[in-house]
């Protein structure tokens, strides 16, 4: 039989209520913005047991703040068929002073 396709992770459904990351205020008044782009591996619980930053924003106070903040969210595990399981998901945060 043909193997069983895999669902992606999610981080984006809004009954999760993931909250963007707080603006290091230190950040803020240097005016510092830029992308972080983080990779989590998700549990089969929807939890995030490892958060590494994939591209950094170019601020270590930005990176922190978003790698800070996804270790406390909640994620839509993968799905192999019926069976939740354990996966990478890449997840993006912007800071941007003028939002």
């Amino acid at each position: 039989p043909a193997p069983v396709p895999v669902s992606a992770a999610r981080y984006d459904a809004g009954y999760l209520r993931n909250p963007p990351p707080a603006y290091p205020p230190l950040s803020r008044r240097l005016g510092e913005e830029g992308r972080v782009l983080l990779r989590v591996q998700v549990t089969s619980e929807g939890l995030p047991s490892v958060v590494e930053i994939e591209k950094s924003s170019g601020v270590d106070r930005l990176d922190q703040a978003a790698r800070k903040s996804v270790l406390r969210w909640r994620f839509v595990p993968a799905r192999q068929g019926d069976l939740a399981v354990a996966s990478w998901v890449d997840v993006p945060i912007q800071f941007n002073l003028k939002e």
